[in-house]
């Protein structure tokens, strides 16, 4: 790693973490981007593929994106790195294909967070101000307290987010500033990851030169792209089925209230068909993008499929009926909405979560998968779809581009990172980055 690398992930490491927002306790949301921001770049690092979107905030106030570059993801498992070599060679060529588009070179990006385990805590958090007025310094103490205690061996905190204040003993307080109390109160919502697996995540696009400005739980972002602003306040799960993982975010009160992330996406449904057919993975994968469903029909039956056998000769071609297809894919499929609902029960949220579903994520565009999950969650369910930022082009614009979507959202939306709340206009506390760097420049 060359020394530009090195001293640009320390120097990025303050912007880290996405704590809040613009006003205390106000996510980012979609229309108000940080006019003259300059080029913004989003890369979704998946287990199936890698996305990097590049875009820029115009003079009228609105997103454009510039290009999209996009690259079969190899040595990822899971969202966690598994191989730096063939991560590195995955990640520079979507990150080519996009910066060749639009004729610019990154070195900033945003990245999602969907590897490390992450886990969502809550915290409330009081800090005795004495007959004080609340301000800036106020906050900043707060969060910080937060995140001491939200510490844990071998985690590192990537959201502190207020969610609600609290003073003198009454709550729900969006933003106390300027108002005076004996006791400021509030309460968290952490996210936290395992600090090994960043390390190999920021290793490999330390490799690629670029510097991260923020991790992004992918739910989260994937919720930024594809809700209505009705839906976060009303409550609302998000369930990003990637290829590798499902994740899933819970949003009420316009805040994110809940992530979580289930090891298991698209790609054990293509194991499943390969295994169960004696097929190869690719034709697996060609089948049950073509032909794959979760509700049989009567003439699956009468309908056959080529399926070439592995190993054997190229002749050697046998014949299935469709139904034996859907019979594979489903069982797999209702286990990953049980174990989503089996998680949403564990969190006790209750009324939090509301009573929609929002599906993104490349898997969730399987025939029928809508109508399994409204079945198996008992709640009305829709497909997400990111909005349409100028530029767009039409290939990216389904639920399977709804994390890089979302996170080019963030990195545009104005006070994304609470530099309202901290010195310098960074995110208060060192986060994950700078750490990560330390330890980068300690052993390489």
């Amino acid at each position: 790693m060359n020394e530009m690398s090195r001293r640009g992930l320390a120097d990025a490491g303050s912007g880290t973490g996405a704590d809040g927002a613009r006003l205390p306790v106000a996510p980012a949301s979609r229309g108000r981007f940080r006019r003259g921001s300059g080029t913004l770049a989003a890369l979704d690092i998946g287990s199936t593929k890698v996305t990097c979107l590049i875009g820029r905030v115009e003079s009228d106030g609105h997103l454009r994106v510039l290009s999209v570059g996009h690259h079969r993801a190899r040595g990822i498992r899971a969202g966690s790195v598994v191989d730096l070599d063939l991560a590195e060679a995955s990640i520079r060529a979507a990150v080519a294909q996009a910066e060749e588009l639009a004729d610019t070179q990154v070195r900033e990006i945003v990245t999602n967070l969907s590897c490390g385990q992450p886990e969502s805590r809550h915290f409330t958090v009081q800090l005795h101000l004495g007959g004080h007025a609340a301000d800036d310094t106020s906050l900043r103490r707060i969060v910080a307290e937060g995140r001491a205690r939200a510490y844990a061996e071998g985690r590192e905190v990537i959201h502190a987010i207020p969610l609600s204040y609290g003073v003198d003993g009454t709550g729900g307080v969006k933003d106390p500033r300027g108002m005076v109390c004996e006791t400021l109160a509030a309460r968290l919502h952490v996210v936290d990851a395992a600090v090994g697996t960043l390390r190999n995540l920021a290793s490999c696009l330390a490799r690629c030169d670029l510097d991260i400005e923020a991790m992004v739980a992918a739910p989260f972002a994937a919720g930024l792209a594809a809700l209505v602003e009705d839906e976060r306040e009303l409550g609302v799960t998000v369930v990003d089925m990637g290829g590798g993982t499902t994740s899933l975010a819970v949003f009420a009160d316009g805040q994110l209230q809940h992530t979580d992330v289930i090891p298991v996406g698209g790609q054990h449904v293509t194991n499943d068909i390969a295994r169960g057919l004696s097929t190869t993975i690719a034709h697996a994968e060609r089948m049950k993008t073509l032909h794959g469903s979760t509700h049989a029909a009567p003439e699956d039956d009468r309908e056959l499929l080529p399926v070439p056998l592995v190993g054997e000769d190229d002749h050697a071609i046998a014949k299935v009926p469709r139904s034996m297809l859907v019979g594979i894919i489903r069982p797999r499929l209702e286990e990953t909405f049980e174990l989503v609902r089996a998680r949403l029960d564990d969190a006790g949220l209750g009324r939090a979560a509301g009573r929609r579903v929002v599906l993104t994520g490349g898997a969730s565009q399987l025939i029928g998968v809508r109508e399994l999950a409204a079945q198996i969650l008992d709640k009305q369910v829709r497909h997400g779809r990111p909005p349409s930022p100028r530029g767009l082009p039409d290939s990216a614009a389904g639920p399977a581009f709804a994390v890089p979507v979302g996170l080019l959202v963030w990195a545009a939306t104005e006070g994304q990172i609470a530099r309202d709340l901290a010195p310098n206009g960074h995110a208060a506390p060192p986060g994950v980055v700078r750490r990560i760097a330390t330890w980068l420049r300690e052993r390489l």
